[in-house]
């Protein structure tokens, strides 16, 4: 029977939903699901849910090739930023056996961990995006800057770290207190995450922008996908030129007030509010799945819907104690 594995699912229950109904639609299979701790909800939301090594210990992706052998699994969807060196550097032990990483090439995933990286990648392509600034001479004084300005870490995640500087003295005190920081101008207007889908043979088959209206933790909490041919152009633009990119890409940027965009971030994976997307009809799951099993595809650019909005909210998972061990 045909499988897919999520790996560290977290909090990722409309995924693994949103993967079973595509199975159902191709004729049935299993969602599986991986995490290093038994208390992740979504563990508990699939079909079976499986204890693994922490993504950064070496025995990781010999455990998960293993896991997926013995459960047939053909598709295997990472799902957060920390896991992706080491899952990509691996990416020929999945496919030795058959198995499609819905990942991107450890060359794009280089550029998308390190927001200097990201920041020079959008220089070198003339994408519109947040200019860098130098943070040494703007704290020695031999840069101006206007405040407020954007400090994060160089190597951050979900937000976490991100700080609105609005003085010196607050960027002095952050400054020395983040692990390689990186400052940005502050870039203020309509928040925008673009959901796109690029198929193996590198070509973005489907680019959903979504206007962020709440977020919470990083996250969109309510929101609504828009039509927009130059976000969308620029979604295809972005994703067709990052090296080897597959998979789903999650793409961040701002319009400003005066209508200029400024993009600002990539996470090759699918966003936490992907869910909004794939309700308006953007099934990345079934695609990844006919790409996986070799099926014709049934991919289009324009099959989803405008205004389609999410307003998200907090459920329960419930479990006897016993099932978190």
């Amino acid at each position: 029977m045909t499988a897919v594995l999520i790996t560290s699912v977290g909090r990722r229950v409309a995924l693994a939903r949103a993967f079973r109904a595509a199975l159902v639609a191709l004729g049935g299979g299993r969602v599986l699901a991986a995490d290093v701790t038994g208390s992740a909800p979504a563990l508990h939301e699939a079909d079976a849910g499986f204890r693994v090594p922490p993504c950064d210990a070496p025995e990781y992706v010999p455990a998960l090739v293993t896991l997926c052998r013995r459960e047939g699994v053909v598709l295997v969807v990472p799902t957060t930023d920390r896991e992706q060196p080491s899952i990509t550097a691996g990416r020929a032990a999945f496919a030795a056996h058959g198995i499609t990483l819905a990942a991107s090439a450890p060359a794009t995933v280089a550029i998308t961990a390190d927001k200097l990286e990201t920041a020079r990648f959008f220089a070198a392509e003339g994408v519109p995006s947040a200019r860098v600034l130098d943070l040494d001479q703007v704290l020695t004084g031999r840069a101006e800057v206007t405040f407020p300005v954007v400090l994060k870490p160089r190597f951050g995640s979900g937000s976490v770290g991100v700080q609105v500087v609005t003085d010196f003295e607050a960027l002095r005190f952050f400054a020395h207190r983040l692990s390689h920081p990186l400052l940005q101008e502050h870039v203020a207007g309509e928040e925008f995450t673009l959901d796109v889908l690029v198929s193996p043979e590198g070509r973005a088959v489907c680019v959903v922008p979504r206007r962020r209206l709440e977020t919470r933790a990083g996250e969109i909490a309510k929101g609504y996908t828009v039509r927009d041919a130059e976000l969308e152009g620029w979604g295809r633009r972005i994703a067709e030129r990052l090296p080897g990119a597959f998979g789903p890409l999650t793409l961040q940027c701002f319009r400003r007030p005066d209508g200029r965009l400024a993009f600002i971030e990539i996470n090759p994976r699918f966003g936490g509010g992907f869910p909004l997307a794939s309700c308006a009809g953007a099934d990345y799951a079934r695609w990844l799945l006919e790409w996986a099993l070799g099926q014709p595809s049934a991919a289009s650019a324009d099959g989803w819907r405008a205004d389609v909005a999410m307003l998200r909210y907090d459920d329960a998972i419930f479990v006897s104690r016993e099932e978190l061990a």
